[in-house]
């Protein structure tokens, strides 16, 4: 069973930047694909990037695309996501999940595993 603890959250100003990461544990690196998502309340939990595990094919939702990276380290156990040009239309919890398929997708019911959340605050 996977852990996944994420953290970088914060405030930050619009047009800035930031990097969120997530550290997995309970497997072994490569074993899960991997995305970010972020839910504001009274809305759904939105997927905004994965990486897929088998060939680190990587997916972007509308919202975030051009202004998002998300990439792992070497042993794939660190999930980055960076972001660029923020709005505070980005303000929300971000979570990253793992999912046990090969190649990613930003469905939220195919993911298994979820990470407690990290708060990102834009302020205009």
């Amino acid at each position: 069973q996977a852990q996944l603890a994420e953290s970088g959250g914060g405030t930050v100003q619009s047009g800035g930047s930031m990097t969120l990461s997530c550290v997995a544990s309970g497997y072994g690196g490569g074993r899960y694909s991997l995305g970010w998502f972020r839910q504001t309340p009274g809305k759904e939990r939105e997927g905004i990037a994965c990486i897929s595990r088998i060939d680190q094919s990587t997916l972007y939702g509308d919202s975030v695309k051009g202004r998002a990276t998300i990439s792992t380290n070497s042993a794939k156990i660190t999930i980055y996501l960076q972001m660029t040009t923020l709005k505070p239309e980005d303000t929300a919890m971000y979570y990253c999940a793992a999912s046990a398929l090969d190649y990613c997708s930003l469905r939220r019911s195919t993911y298994l595993y979820w990470g407690q959340g990290t708060e990102v605050i834009v302020s205009a």
